[in-house]
């Protein structure tokens, strides 16, 4: 297990897999990116996720760059070590299958915020929901850190930073979410909810 500042990369797109990552403490960021330079944030892990499974599994290029959000503990397992284990124990493919479901599901959901909701206010809206789902409830308003600035949000839902402040400053008049430093306030997820499916 190593210990990894703030802002370290993990691995980059289009490198080769040295092996696979178990994200044991803090939070990273999965992104893509284009020739041109534009960012696409495609979900932040958590602790417990295993990163560059895929690449390592088939022996391709990482399909995303990861960084780390803030401090992290990661544990690095080459890639010879890990497939060595998994031969040797095939029961451990019954979570290997899970967590590669787990990142389709993700890819999935985020897919769904991109491409089918109409506005950026509703991509915003869903994206919030998604990070809420396993926030602190707290008299009824639920609570959760988001440790993204307001670009790095633009990037998770492929808009602009000012969209996202005018956006953010709507929700809060409406009193459907405030982001208040890095706790996300949502007084009612039903409410959120509403305006999502209007």
């Amino acid at each position: 297990v190593s210990a990894f500042p703030e802002g370290a990369v993990l691995f980059l797109e289009r490198q080769s897999p040295r092996g696979i990552y178990m994200l044991c403490a803090g939070q990273a960021k999965l992104s893509i990116s284009s020739s041109e330079g534009k960012t696409l944030i495609l979900r932040i892990a958590r602790p417990g996720e295993i990163l560059g499974l895929m690449p390592a599994l088939m022996n391709m290029p990482h399909e995303v760059t990861v960084e780390t959000l803030h401090p992290c503990q990661v544990a690095f397992v080459p890639r010879e070590e890990f497939l060595r284990f998994v031969r040797k124990y095939p029961e451990a493919y019954q979570n290997v299958v899970r967590e590669l479901g787990s990142d389709y599901h993700a890819a999935c959901e985020q897919l769904r915020t991109l491409g089918l909701s109409a506005s950026a206010p509703e991509k915003l809206a869903r994206m919030l929901l998604g990070w809420s789902a396993g926030g602190k409830e707290t008299r009824g308003e639920t609570h959760v850190s988001l440790p993204l600035t307001h670009e790095e949000i633009a990037e998770f839902i492929g808009t602009t930073r000012e969209t996202v402040t005018r956006t953010l400053s709507d929700f809060r008049s409406r009193h459907l979410a405030a982001l208040e430093g890095s706790t996300l306030k949502i007084p009612s997820r039903a409410a959120l909810e509403d305006f999502v499916s209007l």
